[in-house]
């Protein structure tokens, strides 16, 4: 009897409660880092998506913008200045200047305002703009040249208190299509009514592609969403 006992005894599985806790709280720790990283990876999906999803509006407005000319009877023409190289305008500029000079013999609007501040040299984009349009037969009285700004959100400020300062209610907006959205947006934060008129599409030799502009435009405007300009 008492043989058997000991077997029972030497045989019987030993159960250390302190133990199974130990085991039981290595085999759960890995779970919640798991839980955890999981959550991590889903976050970090979903502002991939909502991230997408706003390049992509952007893009649409952008494409919107640059499609339509929106340009009708209005009090002022205002042209978004660009580069200037000694007193001259770039291509591009030209090219602007060129295009609200002709919604001025159209009719649309009996005023122009070049805008653009200091590009580096003695010269400053609005003057230059002011003086292209006048050697191109537009009279110096129906010009008012900005010659501040630094940017495009600048720009903007200063026309609009060039506007109430002038009476001006309904302005086209000239510059590349492509920019159009992002002027017409912060013009209207300005509290301007502004149409916009993108300029025709010209061969510019060294000019950035069309994915480079839109790339720019898309983070230009969600740092000015975002008030970081």
């Amino acid at each position: 009897m008492l043989e058997r006992l000991g077997k029972a005894i030497s045989f019987a599985p030993f159960s250390n409660p302190v133990v199974g806790k130990v085991r039981m709280s290595r085999r759960a720790k890995p779970t919640r880092r798991n839980l955890a990283l999981r959550l991590v990876l889903l976050l970090i999906l979903a502002l991939l998506v909502a991230a997408a999803g706003w390049c992509r509006w952007v893009y649409m407005q952008i494409e919107s913008f640059a499609g339509q000319d929106q340009a009708a009877p209005s009090d002022a023409i205002g042209v978004f200045g660009a580069a200037e190289y000694d007193g001259r305008p770039s291509p591009v500029y030209r090219a602007r200047l060129d295009h609200a000079q002709d919604l001025y013999d159209r009719g649309i609007a009996p005023l122009i305002i070049t805008m653009g501040g200091n590009g580096g040299d003695r010269y400053n984009e609005g003057a230059v703009g002011l003086e292209y349009l006048v050697g191109q037969g537009v009279p110096e009285k129906d010009i008012i040249a900005e010659t501040q700004s630094r940017s495009t959100t600048e720009s903007a400020s200063r026309i609009a208190v060039i506007a109430r300062a002038n009476g001006i209610h309904r302005m086209v907006i000239v510059s590349d299509g492509t920019h159009l959205f992002r002027i017409h947006e912060i013009c209207e934060a300005e509290g301007l009514d502004v149409l916009t008129s993108p300029r025709p599409v010209v061969p510019i030799e060294g000019g950035t592609d069309e994915f480079d502009r839109i790339a720019h435009e898309i983070l230009s405007y969600t740092a000015w969403r975002l008030h970081l300009h």
